[in-house]
């Protein structure tokens, strides 16, 4: 199985997603890595990507996940995954891919980005992703409020992991 962990910048993908992998022994993936230096570069700078620049990003999460479902290995994996169309192409299958959205209000959010160092992605862009963000209509709905422990129990309880 693979659980995708989603949401908007700042949501705690990795976060959860890292203590979600431990807690269950299973690999973890923050596909941030897979972002080209020029996207990570456009989003330092406070640019916002298009479907353009997301392209082999999406391509290669999904290589990702195929791999390791090919390979017999669960695993978590941190992904924005803004758009449906963009979950489309990673669940490569709905049976053992699953979705968990991490939501939480664009104040919370905010306040965390202003406490973040060391990341590429510029907090001028929280709007941006909001304003791209379409609600999976698939996923677990899991609300950013909690400690990450806490998440991780809702998370592992909702899926019967």
């Amino acid at each position: 199985m693979v659980v995708i962990v989603m949401g908007v910048t700042g949501a705690g993908k990795t976060t959860v997603g890292r203590a979600l992998a431990n807690a269950l022994g299973w690999e973890f993936h923050d596909a941030d890595e897979l972002h080209s230096e020029e996207s990570r570069r456009k989003m330092r700078c406070g640019i916002a990507l298009d479907d353009v620049d997301r392209a082999p990003w999406l391509n290669a999460i999904r290589k990702l996940i195929q791999g390791m479902l090919t390979e017999g290995r669960s695993g978590v994996v941190a992904c924005s995954a803004l758009k449906q169309s963009y979950r489309d192409e990673i669940v490569v299958d709905p049976n053992l891919v699953k979705v968990v959205y991490l939501k939480g209000s664009k104040d919370v959010i905010a306040q965390r980005l202003r406490g973040r160092t060391g990341h590429f992605m510029n907090p001028d862009l929280l709007q941006s992703q909001i304003d791209t963000l379409e609600e999976p209509r698939d996923a677990i709905v899991v609300d950013i409020l909690g400690a990450p422990e806490a998440i991780v129990r809702e998370i592992r309880s909702r899926l019967g992991i």
